[in-house]
């Protein structure tokens, strides 16, 4: 029962994700809200990268920020955007319908370098540091949206602009 509430979650989580994604104006990838911000482009292929970091959960024991480039170049073209999502979200079905709760109950670890970030459960680390992350860049990439004055689609209900 666990694991079905785990990938349900994680699915409508994906699904609503790709959502916004299938809405970015390519035109405006480079475009950024404020100097400290990241571009448009940016911000999306972060996106990606947390795909890549809940695969990374669930293949190894623990992920050392410190073996990974900060940043990498921001992927410009909305397709490829969407098709290294989809490929990523298959990769991770996959890996969610192949693990058990006892793997989903395993210790994971988030390290940088020696220092511990967080060390929980499998389940919590993808909740947290995966989806919930996700969530919250996924909802910067709202706020760009209505600064260019583009139509948000809804989230978890109807935007403002009565997009289901």
């Amino acid at each position: 029962m666990v694991k079905q509430l785990i990938i349900g979650d994680a699915m409508d989580e994906l699904s609503t994700t790709r959502r916004i994604l299938e809405h970015l104006p390519e035109e405006h990838m480079s475009w950024r809200p404020h100097v400290k911000s990241m571009t448009l482009g940016e911000l999306a292929t972060h996106l990606i990268n947390l795909l890549n970091w809940q695969i990374a959960i669930f293949q190894y024991p623990e992920f050392d920020l410190s073996t990974v480039p900060l940043r990498r170049e921001a992927l410009e073209k909305r397709a490829d955007l969407l098709e290294e999502f989809d490929a990523n979200v298959g990769k991770l079905e996959k890996l969610l319908a192949e693990c058990d709760e006892k793997m989903l109950g395993e210790e994971w670890t988030l390290r940088n370098g020696d220092y511990i970030i967080l060390r929980e459960p499998r389940a919590i680390a993808l909740r947290t540091f995966g989806l919930s992350h996700m969530v919250h860049h996924r909802a910067q990439l709202g706020v760009y949206l209505r600064l260019l004055d583009i139509p948000v689609p809804g989230t978890y209900g109807p935007s403002a602009d009565k997009e289901a």
